[in-house]
C-alpha cells in the first residue's frame, strides 16, 4: 500500500472521529416523572335514562340530541416504570350547553338557559409503553379506573336557575373507566423529539383517542344522571 493511500485513510479517520463524538454528545432522555394531558369531546349526560322520569327526556326537551363540548386537563404521576408505566391522575374538565329557554306554556323564553358541569376524576392508569420504547412500536394501549364528582349548575340568563324554590345546582359522585390508545409522535421527528426533551424537559408526545364509561348518579341514587358514554380525543406530554 502506498504512503499516499495510507495518509488519506489516516486523514478521513481523523475527520470521523469528530463527528462521532458530536453524535454521542447529544442530550439523552431526562427522567420522566409524570404526564400533562389535554382532550376535548362531546359529552351528552344521561339524565334522559333516569327512572324516576317515566318517560318523560328534559334534556332532550331542552337541548335537543346535541352533546355539549367537554374540554378536560389531566395532571399525572408516575409511580411506576417498567413493562409498562402505572400512576395516579387527577384531571378537571368544564362543559356547557345552551339552548332558548321556555316559558311555561312550551313558548321561548328571551333568555338562554345553560346546563354546566365541572367533573372532577381520580384515577388510576396504566399504559402499556414497553413495546413503543423497546422495539420502535408507536401504538400505546392503556387503561384507567376513577372516582369521579362534578359539580353541576343550571342557568336562566345569568342568574342560576330556581325550580321548585330550590336553586338548580349540586354535586354528583361516581366512577368511570377509559380505554384509550395512543399515537408516540416521537417517531416521525427523533431528533426533533429529542431537542424538545433537552430544552423544555418533554420526553415523549402523543396523540390519543379514548373511550370513557361513566356512571356519575351518586352510585345508582336518585336524582340528576351526569354519566355518560364519550369518545374524547387529546395530547398528551410525558416530562
Amino acid at each position: 500500500m502506498s504512503s499516499t493511500a495510507v495518509g488519506l485513510g489516516v486523514a478521513a479517520l481523523l475527520l470521523a472521529v469528530p463527528a462521532v463524538a458530536q453524535e454521542v454528545t447529544i442530550p439523552t432522555r431526562s427522567p420522566r416523572t409524570g404526564a400533562v394531558i389535554f382532550r376535548a369531546g362531546g359529552y351528552k349526560p344521561r339524565i334522559d335514562t333516569e327512572k324516576a322520569l317515566n318517560g318523560a327526556t328534559p334534556y332532550k326537551d331542552t337541548f335537543g340530541d346535541a352533546s355539549l363540548l367537554l374540554v378536560e386537563g389531566e395532571l399525572q404521576r408516575f409511580f411506576y416504570q417498567g413493562i409498562g408505566t402505572a400512576g395516579l391522575g387527577l384531571g378537571l374538565g368544564y362543559g356547557e350547553k345552551y339552548a332558548d329557554a321556555k316559558l311555561d306554556d312550551g313558548s321561548a323564553a328571551a333568555d338562554k338557559a345553560a346546563l354546566k358541569v365541572l367533573p372532577i376524576q381520580f384515577n388510576a392508569f396504566y399504559k402499556f409503553d414497553y413495546a413503543a420504547f423497546r422495539w420502535g412500536i408507536p401504538l400505546v394501549p392503556y387503561a384507567k379506573l376513577g372516582l369521579i364528582y362534578s359539580p353541576w349548575w343550571m342557568t336562566k340568563g345569568s342568574e342560576t336557575e330556581v325550580v321548585e324554590g330550590s336553586k338548580a345546582s349540586g354535586g354528583k359522585w361516581g366512577w368511570g373507566g377509559t380505554a384509550g390508545v395512543s399515537f408516540l409522535l416521537d417517531v416521525l421527528e427523533p431528533r426533533f423529539a429529542r431537542d424538545f426533551d433537552s430544552d423544555l424537559g418533554v420526553n415523549h408526545s402523543y396523540l390519543f383517542a379514548e373511550y370513557t364509561h361513566a356512571d356519575v348518579n351518586n352510585f345508582g341514587g336518585k336524582g340528576l344522571n351526569l354519566g355518560s358514554r364519550r369518545w374524547m380525543f387529546g395530547l398528551a406530554l410525558d416530562y
